[in-house]
């Protein structure tokens, strides 16, 4: 390990940092503006000049590896007007948007500018003048303020996989753009506003609506996939007014999908804010709590447990699923499930339906096979991690399934599941890959678990997995133990569900038989929480209890309405598909006279003469360590243990379908959002998925 002095303080540097990453070990602060740890090195700002002994000039510490006994001063008077000058230069040009920018109060060139620039320009020229570029319905462009340190560029090729953005043009000519005008089509490109350090690209939802030091910020999660990344809600009053990423290298780096970053919008439109019950002439009309209960309570009066199922959609929190386990429980049903999509997950062993390898994991994989999933669409965050370990090592990808462009060359076997048979036999050709490969990664995707034959897929990509060694607890050639079994879920609430439980027992109903008896007539009552994306025609025959937050689907066929919160307005536990125990924390209020899930169904099962015995979220949160203790240890991941799961059974030739048709519309919340069907509508109906 290199050791080199800064400042007069010596440190040992593992082989191949920079001068700079040095400088950050000891606390010593360098100036960037190209730099970003995440990135490449460019180079180009040449803000972070430092100077070294025996060198006559300044070097660029972000470029500079850090060798044996260098010696590299921070503060000295040369170093000082070196970043005068570069800072002098910078501002040639920079138009003094400052007070109308929305950059301002967190901007790295107004921070750096009065830390280390000067009093002073020499310059009164004629500022330079760029074209605001076109970039879609989510990045608002000012190219006055560009100052060209690539950022946007780097990311846009390196991370996202979308190579859209360069530069034309020389010297002073030059331009950032997107060669044609067009819209940048990466489900992650709302961090090209984070990561710029002047206010060139600002979020054009958020544009003009508020200022940083105006803001409340609250640490939540990511709820609208299951990766789990972790955000920042910024709020104003009783409004969401943004929402940022908090750096988790675990799980998502610096990076959040737009998705979760714009369709905050979507919490404001079409949202239930007090209960309803459906009159004898079919319409909905507004009721007190009392009323909404009695009702409910009325038409369970005489009916057994059997003939009452519920249904938990793909944002629930595990606070509210572990009371409506216990009042399912209580009432006698067996018919209760978190799987809506169909998915054919069983909840033991948590093998089976956990990304074992974990998100990080996703780094040390040397081959990726993916069966019947789209990991872009599914988990944007996910798809990155495996482009960043295809950058770096060149990582091997082969796909069964529909073709799509993820941003990495995939090797695409085809869209039949029988050559799963052929995989395991070993008379495919992609067998001796798997072979060789040492720490092979599987990815089975929703578009396997949701269909009929799901279990039994499950069974032979189990039986693949232990035949070319996906799973070894530590070999001569890799002796740290290797999980490279993974199921990617899309529904944050889908592991939590299944680490409580909510799947039926041998005596209830899965969601697929639980309409089909709603249909036939012989399920009378039927409790949606959260539960939107379901054929609801199927429901007209029974009584149905919706809760939620959004006058969506399942809103439309419900007898009785009952008020949710929404992810940002209550504190819950959600458990992400590598099996990770997360919290976030309420922001705002919920509107009108809507509650938190569990305290809804806390206060309906007193209705019900059915009291549960918990009366503070403290004591539900107990209740969840009492089911499992998993729920005990937040943000680590526990390993599962490797046990036998899955189905045998005759595997249907029928070739697998996408589980999602389109990314910015999935959920009660984001259908709802304006912002989301600009982008349907400018992004989504494009060619650029194949």
């Amino acid at each position: 390990m290199p050791k080199l002095t800064i400042d007069d303080k010596e440190v040992d540097v593992p082989e191949g940092m920079t001068v700079l990453q040095a400088a950050e070990m000891l606390d010593i602060e360098i100036p960037v503006f190209c730099y970003h740890p995440k990135l490449s090195i460019a180079g180009n700002c040449r803000m972070c000049l430092v100077e070294m002994d025996h060198s006559s000039k300044p070097i660029a510490s972000c470029a500079m590896p850090a060798c044996e006994g260098m010696v590299i001063r921070t503060q000295t008077p040369m170093v000082k007007k070196a970043r005068q000058g570069v800072l002098e230069f910078l501002l040639i040009n920079h138009p003094l948007d400052c007070p109308i920018c929305d950059q301002g109060g967190e901007c790295d060139l107004q921070d750096i500018t009065v830390a280390y620039g000067g009093d002073s320009s020499r310059y009164a020229l004629n500022k330079r003048a760029v074209p605001d570029k076109e970039f879609g319905p989510l990045i608002e462009t000012a190219m006055n303020r560009c100052i060209q340190c690539t950022r946007c560029i780097r990311f846009a090729t390196e991370v996202a996989g979308v190579p859209e953005l360069g530069a034309t043009g020389r010297g002073e000519d030059m331009e950032i753009g997107t060669y044609v005008q067009k819209a940048i089509t990466s489900e992650l490109s709302g961090n090209l506003i984070d990561i710029c350090p002047v206010g060139a690209l600002t979020s054009k939802p958020y544009n003009y609506r508020g200022r940083p030091w105006e803001l409340s910020h609250t640490p939540s999660i990511d709820v609208f996939d299951a990766v789990g990344s972790a955000i920042r809600l910024d709020t104003r009053g009783r409004e969401v007014m943004r929402v940022l990423p908090r750096q988790n290298d675990e799980v998502n780096e610096d990076w959040i999908s737009d998705k979760v970053r714009f369709s905050y919008d979507g919490l404001k439109y079409q949202r239930l804010d007090q209960p309803y019950v459906r009159k004898k002439d079919g319409r909905l009309s507004p009721v007190s709590w009392d009323k909404a209960f009695a009702a409910i309570a009325e038409r369970l009066k005489d009916i057994p447990g059997d003939q009452i199922a519920a249904i938990v959609g793909d944002m629930v929190d595990a606070e509210a699923m572990v009371v409506l386990k216990d009042l399912m429980e209580a009432l006698g049903s067996p018919h209760i499930d978190c799987r809506q999509d169909g998915a054919q997950n069983e909840s033991d062993p948590r093998c089976s339906y956990l990304f074992n390898t974990t998100i990080a994991g996703i780094e040390r994989a040397d081959f990726c096979f993916l069966i019947g999933t789209n990991p872009r669409w599914e988990a944007p965050l996910i798809n990155a991690r495996i482009r960043k370990n295809y950058l770096y090592s060149g990582l091997p990808v082969a796909l069964i399934g529909p073709s799509h462009d993820l941003g990495y060359p995939v090797n695409s076997l085809g869209n039949d599941p029988l050559i799963l048979e052929k995989i395991l036999g070993g008379s495919h050709p992609i067998a001796a890959s798997l072979k060789a490969a040492k720490c092979p990664m599987m990815i089975v995707g929703p578009g396997v678990l949701r269909r009929e034959d799901g279990g039994a897929l499950l069974h032979l990509a189990r039986q693949i997995a232990e035949k070319y060694g996906f799973i070894h607890q530590g070999k001569a050639t890799v002796p740290d133990p290797w999980n490279g079994f993974n199921v990617l879920h899309m529904a944050a609430s889908r592991v939590g569900g299944l680490d409580l439980g909510l799947v039926p027992t041998s005596k209830g109903y899965d969601v697929k038989r639980i309409l089909e008896a709603a249909a036939a007539k012989k399920m009378k009552v039927v409790y949606l929480v959260g539960a939107d994306e379901l054929d609801t025609a199927l429901l007209k025959s029974a009584f149905v209890i919706y809760q939620g937050h959004h006058g969506d689907r399942g809103a439309s066929v419900a007898d009785v309405i009952l008020p949710g919160a929404a992810y940002t307005e209550k504190s819950g536990t959600y458990v992400n598909t590598e099996g990770r125990v997360q919290r976030s924390f309420k922001a705002v209020s919920p509107p009108g006279e809507a509650k938190e899930d569990w305290k809804i169904i806390r206060a309906l099962s007193e209705k019900l003469g059915l009291t549960l015995p918990y009366d503070t979220l403290e004591e539900v949160r107990t209740r969840l360590v009492e089911i499992n203790s998993l729920f005990e240890e937040l943000d680590t991941v526990q390993r599962a243990l490797w046990l036998p799961f899955g189905q045998e059974g005759k595997i249907s030739s029928d070739p697998f379908r996408a589980a999602l048709e389109n990314f910015y519309m999935t959920d009660s919340i984001s259908r709802q959002s304006i912002t989301m069907a600009k982008c349907e509508r400018e992004i989504a109906q494009g060619d650029h998925h194949g």
